[in-house]
């Protein structure tokens, strides 16, 4: 895949853009800060989930329901990665333009943990990301959920 380099800038600060199969994203990270960093950190902790939903053990049906879940939300799956464990159980994470998706399951335990993180930099994601953990959450249907969040970023 081709990449090409140019120097841009954004408010009077320089910059590198990165222009990548039609794809453009500005980097600032050379020292320069232009605005402060903004993200939202969503996680939740699902506890009796049932151990026979195939997303508890199967590293495909997880990937599905993540990508899935993630398109409906309207973010930007830009790369997966999914590992069963022997024992039992899978753990996954969607790279997001916008961040990550995160997801460990432990069928033993009927338990799920979801971690979702956003950035705020070129747009406000909040809702997406909210959005995104709510329809996670739900296609483990469990009995409980315990939920946390934490904005980043924000003096």
């Amino acid at each position: 895949m081709a990449l090409a380099m140019r120097v841009v800038s954004w408010a009077g600060v320089e910059g590198m853009e990165v222009v990548r199969a039609g794809r453009e994203t500005t980097d600032f990270s050379r020292g320069l800060h232009c605005r402060p960093m903004h993200g939202l950190h969503l996680t939740a902790d699902l506890s009796g989930c049932d151990p026979a939903l195939p997303a508890m053990t199967d590293p495909a049906a997880l990937r599905a329901l993540c990508v899935a879940e993630v398109q409906g939300a309207g973010l930007q799956a830009v790369g997966t990665l999914f590992h069963r464990f022997e024992a039992a159980g899978v753990t996954g994470m969607v790279l997001l333009a916008e961040s990550h998706v995160a997801v460990h399951t432990w069928p033993e335990l009927g338990a799920v943990t979801l971690d979702v993180y956003v950035c705020n930099f070129g747009a406000d994601n909040t809702v997406a990301a909210e959005k995104l953990i709510a329809a996670l959450t739900g296609g483990f249907a469990p009995s409980t959920a315990r939920t946390h969040r934490l904005e980043r970023g924000r003096s």
